[in-house]
């Protein structure tokens, strides 16, 4: 898309571009999150959804009419803005469920968000000009010739239809108002009013700061570091992986890069239909939380030294040049496979240590909030925080891994540079973790605590 622009001098432009654009993206997304959390709270959570299901369905189908940089700039950022109510959705799901249900519920998120991506991802490259991929079909079609990107928007725009027709529809209002909530959110006193203001209207007089206790402070600290940790990660990962050896990483071709990535994956289906809802039932969000923690940081540390049996492999194997082979060839020899076996597996304990902490701290998120009517506020805070980190992650990992790997220094400054980072940061969160209150582990909103 930024090529079919011609604003990039080069191919090696078209990254910084299209680094812009997802970055306008995430700021314009984190900016108004906050906000969207508290016009829930005090005009419902079913009108800031419709808006934002309308607002997003529209800027995506004028991003796919995009001709010039700065338009799919404008309207990228549009849709970032619309984008950025998606904490209210976290609101939702957990005034729809109770005790029993709300671990399973919140699970589903991350599942739902992940299956996007990946369809997204499929229908944005199947579909993307089709003039040119089918022309038996589309080659008479002037408006895809004109806007070889618009398919694939009106693709995805379905699904943003399909939404925005069930919640005109079937979605009912979750945030309860009026004076039989407000009887069950405060315990009654000689000094409270016999005729009791509902939620909404005692929202409005709640600051932000009013909400930021200590056990607030940390639990927002605690998912700073975590997705600051992850989001570097996920940026490094790629990078890692298709360098070859002698640069620090496994020289995998995209096709293996790709099925490394479904295969451990596997992982997530398990984890969040099934295993997680019934360890946080046992155990306790917090306990889950911890556990995850502690799961990942060996293996952010590990990773990296898979380079010295990819070397080996590299030395040993002729005929390959720079990168590794397809997984599984006909040459493939024991270490190959031994160097497959320990990257998958890395990368499911990753998995379960990151389903575990982060389905946590979302619950957390939620059951720390005082009361029904600052829910929406709550999760807004821990959404901005958690966007703001995706911004950061991506520029800082990559600049660090350019950095080391350019550098010939010891150990921790060489190419494990970045993974030592990320699992120090996991280290913190964990120890932050630990500062927490069991507390946590209990949805305040729904037991009238304040």
């Amino acid at each position: 898309m930024i090529e079919s622009f011609d604003i990039a001098k080069g191919p090696e432009d078209v990254p910084f571009y299209a680094g812009l654009l997802l970055m306008s993206y995430s700021l314009c997304q984190a900016v108004p999150t906050m906000y969207w959390g508290v016009l829930s709270d005090r005009i419902g959570r079913r009108p800031v959804l419709l808006i934002g299901l309308t607002g997003d369905l529209v800027t995506f189908v004028l991003f796919g009419l995009s001709k010039s940089f700065t338009w799919a700039l404008v309207t990228r950022s549009l849709n970032g803005i619309f984008a950025g109510n998606s904490a209210v959705v976290k609101s939702v799901v957990v005034e729809v469920a109770d005790d029993t249900n709300r671990p399973r519920m919140v699970a589903l998120l991350p599942l739902m968000w992940n299956v996007g991506v990946i369809a997204g991802s499929a229908v944005g490259g199947l579909l993307a000009d089709p003039v040119t991929q089918y022309p038996s079909i589309f080659g008479s079609w002037e408006i895809f010739r004109e806007y070889p990107y618009l398919l694939p928007c009106l693709a995805g725009s379905l699904t943003t239809a399909l939404g925005l027709v069930v919640g005109l529809f079937k979605l009912k209002e979750t945030l309860v108002v009026g004076p039989a909530a407000s009887a069950q959110d405060e315990a009654a006193t000689e000094a409270t009013p016999l005729v009791a203001t509902p939620i909404a209207d005692r929202a409005q007089s709640r600051s932000m700061l009013s909400l930021l206790t200590p056990t607030c402070r940390r639990v927002l600290a605690l998912n700073v570091l975590m997705c600051l940790a992850i989001s570097m990660y996920y940026h490094i990962y790629s990078m890692f992986t298709a360098s070859p050896s002698r640069d620090g990483g496994l020289g995998l071709s995209e096709r293996s890069i790709g099925i490394s990535l479904a295969i451990s994956s596997v992982v997530v289906l398990y984890m969040q239909l099934v295993a997680y809802s019934k360890l946080t039932l046992k155990y306790g969000a917090l306990k889950c939380c911890q556990i995850g923690l502690q799961i990942m940081i060996p293996v952010f540390f590990a990773i990296p030294w898979l380079t010295m049996l990819a070397s080996h492999i590299e030395q040993s194997m002729s005929g390959f040049g720079d990168r590794q082979p397809d997984p599984w060839p006909r040459q493939a020899t024991l270490e190959y496979c031994v160097l497959w076996a320990l990257l998958l597996l890395l990368l499911a304990v990753r998995m379960v240590g990151d389903i575990l902490a982060f389905t946590s701290i979302n619950l957390i998120v939620s059951n720390i909030a005082p009361s029904a009517a600052s829910l929406g506020a709550m999760n807004g805070m821990q959404q901005f925080t958690g966007t703001c980190t995706r911004v950061v992650g991506p520029v800082v990992s990559g600049a660090l891994w350019g950095w080391s790997v350019k550098h010939e220094h010891i150990y921790p400054f060489n190419s494990h540079l970045v993974w030592v980072l990320c699992g120090l940061l996991i280290a913190a969160s964990w120890q932050l973790s630990l500062r927490l209150p069991s507390s946590v582990n209990v949805f305040a909103s729904g037991q009238g605590q304040q």
